[in-house]
Formats: structure tokens, sequence, C-alpha cells
């Protein structure tokens, strides 16, 4: 079986509907909010930085998620660690995603191709180096669960995140500061950055700013758009991050990695069908 894409490339579509789970998914955010805390934004903190433990400052999560606007993470954290505890927080992510998958799947869920990709993915996951990785590390530090479907998701949430920190590295390579990387994302994609759900909330003042320093680097043009020179930039980071995303598959053998993008493929299918992609 031949891979027309980078290694890295092809399993990032495989692998990232499964990692997207607790943000398409209601059933994570509900097990989170059942815990006290105020909103979908508390339960996105609570959920993802939890590895971190509540003794790490808005100013260490906001430097490792990146591309949050000032403020935003000091927001939720560490307020949200005086309505529930990481440990509580982790548990109910999981079991809120274990029961969105499963809901999603229906029976697919107990196949048996489930749990011969939840194998092989936690090989890959917990496989490739953790230096320069905070993230990845911090997920790499908890337990891995047995049951196939929590299984499946930790090893996807794990390559996920792996995947993120590496991104991170790529667009600071490039100058690319956090809301600029949305900016480059939704203008290479052509949709006005204004109109991009992770910016569109952004004071007018502040996002024209953004993009004004963008344009000053010839990365956007007088008409708003990416110049030659900001599609080749998103161009580089993508690369980059695809090279530095390859290392955990380098722990499966070509017929693994053919098995495991056999048993994937009906898993993302199913959740990029109900997912709003």
């Amino acid at each position: 079986m031949s891979h027309p894409q980078p290694v890295a490339r092809r399993m990032y579509d495989l692998v990232e509907p499964i990692g997207m789970v607790p943000y398409f998914a209601d059933e994570s955010d509900e097990a989170l909010i059942a815990l006290g805390l105020r909103n979908q934004w508390d339960a996105y903190f609570a959920g993802r930085a939890a590895p971190f433990g509540r003794a790490v400052p808005a100013e260490v999560v906001h430097a490792v998620f990146y591309n949050f606007a000032p403020g935003e993470v000091a927001r939720h954290l560490p307020r949200v660690w005086a309505l529930t505890t990481p440990e509580a927080a982790l548990a109910a992510r999981e079991r809120g995603c274990v029961a969105g998958m499963r809901r999603i799947l229906g029976e697919l869920a107990d196949a048996p191709g489930v749990a011969r990709a939840s194998d092989l993915l936690v090989r890959a996951a917990t496989s490739a180096p953790m230096e320069g990785r905070a993230l990845y590390a911090a997920l790499r530090a908890l337990p891995v669960p047995q049951e196939p479907v929590a299984r499946l998701w930790h090893a996807a949430t794990l390559l996920r995140e792996h995947r993120g920190d590496g991104h991170t590295v790529a667009l600071v390579a490039e100058g690319v500061g956090g809301t600029e990387a949305h900016v480059l994302h939704a203008l290479s994609v052509d949709m006005p950055a204004e109109q991009f759900g992770r910016v569109h909330h952004l004071p007018a003042a502040q996002l024209t700013a953004v993009i004004d320093g963008m344009r000053a680097r010839g990365l956007v043009g007088t008409d708003g758009w990416l110049t030659a020179a900001g599609r080749a930039t998103k161009e580089r980071v993508e690369a980059l991050t695809d090279r530095l995303a390859e290392a955990p598959y380098n722990a499966l053998s070509p017929s693994e990695l053919d098995r495991l993008v056999a048993d994937l493929e009906p898993i993302s299918v199913a959740l990029r069908a109900v997912f709003p992609w």
C-alpha cells in the first residue's frame, strides 16, 4: 500500500477527528461542567491544562497553548481549580469523550479494529522524544487507559498535542505570533480573518493591529489577502510541522502502519460525518 502523502500528514487526517472529540462532542463539556465549571471555555482550559496540575500559572499555559489572545487564559486559570481539581477534570474529560465517541461510532466502537488501532496508536504515541514538547510530556506522565475506546482517544490526544507542540516550534521559527497564526490560517483558506472562529470575537482594533503588523512584514497585501510571501510562510510552517510530527510513526513497521490506516479510516469517516469541519 503506497502513501502518496507524507506519513505525518496522512495520519493527521485520520487522527485529528479523534483528537477533536473534546471540542465537538457535547458529552465532554457536559461532564466537565457537571463538576461545577461555569461554561465551555472553563471546560476547555480545565480539561486541556489539567495534565500540568493546579500550580502552573496562566502565563505558562498561555505560552504553551500559544495561540490565545493576551488575557484569555487568565480568565479561566487558575479560577477553575477553585471549582474542581485537575484529577477530576482529567477523569471527566476522558469519560465524556468516550461517551461521545461511543454515541457517534455506534457498533463500530466495539469492532476489533478499534482495539487494534488503539494498541498501535498507543505504541506510536508513547514512542516519541519528549524534549521540547511541554504539553506532550505532561500527557505522557498520565496513565494510559486500558478500555479500547478510551485508549484510542488518549493516544490520539497524545499525538495531537505532540503535533501541536511541533506546530508552535514551526510558528516561532517563522516569527508568526499566536493570533497571527489564526489570521494566517484563515486567509490561507480564503476566509476573512474577522470571520474566523478563534479571532472573530476580538475587538476590531486589536485584530486590525495584528493584520497591520503582518502587512508591514509583507505577509498580507493591501487587498487584505495573503501575498505570495504569506502563502510561502504558511507552506513552510505546515511542512515543518509535518516533519516534526513524523517521529511517533517510526515506531511502526510499514505493515503495521498500513493496518493502522485501514482501521482508522472508518472511525475517521464516522467522526467527520458529524463534526462541523
